[in-house]
């Protein structure tokens, strides 16, 4: 009988935009799909893998998506001082095959968006909101997902559209610059409903 080696995981760092934050790369699938913790509290009911991260006294935020983790770190710590023990940390975790994300955590998550925005969308708005979802789940999203982070459509509201940064792109300093000349000028030209977008941190 033969028993399945299990292939090493492997793991490199790669910058974001945002220097406190930092993307951690593996060569597995951690995670389909897009999870923001910025609250050990969600860590703790949703992602075993966050809430042990959380624990860490430098991690102020974890955000799992694909195959990687983007960590963002508090303030008062360097890098270079624990870039390392984060690696190590991650790799250890994921080739032990413990649980990154609990069953039913994007249900819970349509939920709760769904609740918070509690805008119902009528006649031409409609289409008009898939077709803006569909350019920035298209165009915008894999770009920003290189960078370690993440925009969600969250609501259009009289032309203007606004949208939620998470991951490294959340309280980044060029993602600011990235939203109003990059996306809005794209929205704009396509929709032309569109006069504004806005950002809230996810």
């Amino acid at each position: 009988m033969e028993t399945a080696t299990k292939s090493p995981v492997m793991i490199y760092t790669e910058q974001t935009p945002n220097p406190e934050s930092l993307k951690f790369v593996t060569n597995k699938m951690l995670y389909r799909g897009t999870a923001d913790f910025r609250t050990p509290d969600l860590a703790t009911d949703w992602s075993p893998l966050a809430n042990e991260l959380f624990k860490l006294p430098y991690v102020k935020g974890v955000y799992i998506c694909n195959n990687f983790v983007t960590l963002t770190k508090e303030m008062n710590y360097q890098w270079e001082d624990v870039m390392l023990k984060g690696k190590e940390f991650i790799k250890d975790y994921v080739e032990a095959g413990k649980t990154i994300i609990n069953e039913g955590f994007e249900e819970a998550q349509a939920k709760l968006e769904a609740e918070s925005t509690g805008i119902e969308y009528t006649g031409d708005e409609v289409e008009l909101v898939k077709k803006i979802k569909e350019l920035i789940n298209t165009y915008v999203k894999p770009a920003v997902e290189m960078d370690g982070g993440n925009i969600e459509f969250k609501s259009f509201n009289k032309g203007v559209v606004s949208v939620i940064l998470q991951g490294s792109c959340s309280g980044c300093p060029s993602s600011t610059v990235t939203l109003k000349s990059g996306i809005e000028g794209m929205l704009k030209r396509m929709v032309p409903q569109v006069t504004e977008v806005v950002a809230e941190m996810g």
